[in-house]
């Protein structure tokens, strides 16, 4: 087994038993709810930073018409979407690096999609299971972070969507990051970036979230156990005295040349 197959498989374990944990419990949806108040999307059960605004905003810069092809990669249990295709009326590829991740996803797009609408594959982003200008636009929401070559990545994602199409991506940055250090890994893959939105309130959204974790240590460690209430707990104390520094984006990205869609 190579190195990069080794950190694959321990990604792949970590996520599934991150998956499974929650699976069994809603008290983690029911914090992150608490969390983001009103502006909790209701329904979709994601553990990202995911919030109305960023549907919308998700939504608008895919520009995609009924019945076109979207990719939501590292997909999750499905959440995000299967609301965007949904609401957009699209078809919907899903990819994640979990079995138990797209297991969930798939038992979800029954109740929310029409037969064929919807599959889901277990793969990473540096190997997508697609031909090449495949997709019409790509969601990846707080995903590519966890890819363990994000460059690769993001050629792969560039590789499967057609011309002209849009990859819509969200990305945590510090506050003193230079714009060549945001644009540079974008113009590296072949895309051109088209659109840059702030999301001013998801570093406050995070910290009432990691404090909700800490408060609630021994609810979570009853329903999760020790070792995936841990990590959470872990996350929360190495993040909280970043956030002040944290600049959340999302990043309209467009494959350029014209045609497909």
């Amino acid at each position: 087994m190579t190195a990069e197959q080794e950190q694959l498989q321990l990604l792949r374990e970590g996520f599934d038993a991150f998956y499974l944990a929650r699976s069994q419990t809603r008290l983690v949806s029911r914090l992150q709810a608490q969390a983001l108040g009103d502006a909790y999307p209701a329904g979709l059960t994601t553990h990202s930073s995911c919030d109305r605004a960023l549907l919308t905003t998700l939504a608008k810069r895919l520009d995609l018409r009924r019945g076109q092809l979207l990719l939501d990669a590292g997909c999750g249990t499905g959440g995000i979407g299967l609301w965007l295709a949904r609401t957009l009326q699209t078809r919907l590829l899903g990819i994640d690096i979990s079995p138990v991740a797209t297991h969930l996803a798939a038992r979800r797009a029954r109740l929310l999609l029409a037969p064929g609408h919807a599959a889901f594959y277990t793969a990473p982003m540096s190997r997508l299971p697609f031909p090449d200008q495949h997709v019409h636009g790509i969601v990846c929401v707080d995903a590519l972070s966890f890819a363990p070559d994000s460059t690769a990545a993001l050629r792969e994602l560039h590789r499967v969507l057609r011309p002209a199409g849009r990859a819509v991506i969200t990305r945590a940055v510090r506050h003193d990051t230079p714009p060549q250090a945001i644009e540079q890994p974008v113009r590296d893959a072949g895309f051109a970036l088209e659109h840059l939105d702030e999301r001013p309130g998801e570093p406050a959204a995070w910290g009432r979230l990691y404090r909700l974790w800490i408060s609630h240590e021994t609810a979570l460690r009853r329903v999760l156990g020790d070792q995936q209430a841990g990590r959470m707990l872990a996350e929360a104390h190495r993040m909280l005295p970043r956030l002040s520094h944290r600049r959340a984006l999302v990043l309209t990205l467009c494959r350029r040349g014209h045609g497909g869609r």
